[in-house]
């Protein structure tokens, strides 16, 4: 495990533009609309050749009894209590607030070091402001501007003087990265608490209430796992606020860093177009992909529904049949287990490297079962194959006419090789390079 860092504090301090600098990058929603992080942001952080873990969380309120607000105190108490160190996060050109002081006070009951970071305090004669936030009882207190890094190096500095333990780099491993993606308020949330076995993201029936992609950590069969929760896509059209978009944007970028993707589809209300949308963008990223029917205990169901059910969804989405499908309910957690086990299995099937030598093979079966198609009295010849990659899986074919390979007997190799090595729940990618042989015109 790495040391955590917790960054805490009211609304709209500027606690995830901080998140942001330390990450390196835009990760958390950033807007002056106070509440805008809603659950624990996770980014794996470095500084000084030390790693660590940030942890972004909502903005504190003790006085509203919202039930956001009242859920995000819960995410605040756990980040705190998974913290090795919290940064306390205040305004420094607005002072101390009244909600900073019962912040104060509810830091001193968490026994971790706290560092004041005094944030917006971009400019030397800004300097004496904070001062005044030695009245929190706090003796580390730093002045920073999280937008534009100022002071942001003092304080890494003290931040990883207070670890109570060092992971140097060599002792990280390659995580398996699993985004959950799906339209809102099909259960990502709900899936994503239930297999960490916590509540680790904020869970509502209002659509949209997760906004940032959550990346949270947990153990499998002494592997470890990155799972991505992230934000609904919705239709362009319904998207109405600059944070919506934020989160569609998010939701994309997690598909892009992922390995694997868990399509979310409604049990009862069957697949979408916008589950349609979302599995297309996973299949042309070259993500793994597992088809996940959520909310499997609802519909009434005889020995036929299920079959019926598979029939339908790979009809909508044939591109997509190379995909496991496994039926759930993230609510009691039926057959969790089972999707576990396929994403292990998914993984190993990523990997797979077919020996160029069986491989030429398998493919001069192939085109001898069924010869190539030709055209104006040329015929496709196949000259030679490789796998040049894997995660996905990536083939690399020499012929002698490019214009000859039609989109069809390129399906036809790729059917023969599934059926040989499986590559079950991944996409495989083909380019088609021209190469002349002695004799070909």
């Amino acid at each position: 495990m790495l040391p955590v860092v917790a960054l805490v504090g009211r609304p709209n301090v500027g606690k995830s533009t901080l998140f942001n600098r330390f990450v390196g990058y835009r990760k958390a929603i950033v807007e002056d609309t106070p509440g805008v992080t809603r659950d624990r942001l996770y980014a794996d952080c470095e500084w000084q050749n030390k790693q660590f873990t940030v942890i972004d969380t909502g903005g504190i309120n003790f006085s509203d009894d919202d039930p956001f607000v009242v859920d995000i105190r819960y995410q605040v108490d756990i980040a705190a209590q998974e913290a090795d160190v919290i940064v306390f996060v205040v305004d420094g050109r607005e002072g101390i607030n009244p909600l900073d002081q019962e912040i104060a006070g509810y830091l001193r009951g968490k026994d971790r070091p706290v560092i004041i970071a005094c944030n917006k305090i971009d400019t030397v004669n800004l300097n004496d402001e904070m001062y005044e936030f030695y009245n929190l009882g706090y003796e580390v207190i730093l002045p920073i501007s999280a937008s534009n890094g100022q002071g942001t190096g003092d304080l890494l500095d003290s931040i990883v003087d207070n670890f109570p333990f060092e992971v140097k780099e060599n002792d990280l491993e390659d995580n398996l990265k699993v985004a959950i993606v799906g339209k809102p308020n099909v259960g990502k949330s709900s899936l994503t608490n239930k297999l960490l076995g916590e509540e680790r993201t904020i869970v509502s029936n209002i659509p949209g209430t997760t906004r940032d992609s959550i990346d949270s950590k947990f153990k499998y069969n002494k592997r470890d796992i990155v799972l991505i929760d992230t934000a609904g896509l919705r239709r362009k059209g319904k998207i109405k606020e600059d944070i919506e978009r934020f989160s569609v944007s998010r939701t994309l970028s997690a598909v892009d860093r992922c390995d694997i993707a868990l399509i979310l589809i409604d049990a009862v209300e069957g697949i979408s177009e916008q589950d349609k949308k979302i599995a297309g963008y996973a299949y042309e990223k070259g993500r793994g992909c597992i088809i996940v029917v959520n909310k499997w205990d609802l519909p009434e169901k005889d020995e036929h529904t299920l079959e019926q059910f598979k029939k339908k969804v790979y009809s909508e989405i044939p591109f997509l049949k190379f995909a496991p499908m496994v039926f759930i309910s993230a609510k009691t957690g039926q057959r969790l287990h089972a999707l576990l086990e396929l994403i292990e299995f998914v993984s190993e099937q990523q990997n797979i490297r077919i020996p160029t030598g069986t491989l030429n093979t398998v493919i001069e079966e192939a085109t001898f079962m069924t010869p190539p198609p030709s055209s104006k009295g040329k015929q496709l010849r196949i000259l030679y194959c490789t796998q040049t990659g894997v995660k996905p899986p990536m083939f690399v074919l020499f012929v002698n006419n490019k214009k000859l390979m039609h989109f069809s007997y390129q399906r036809h190799l790729e059917n023969v090789i599934r059926e040989i090595y499986g590559f079950v729940g991944t996409p495989i990618k083909w380019k088609i390079n021209e190469r002349s042989r002695s004799g070909d015109k």
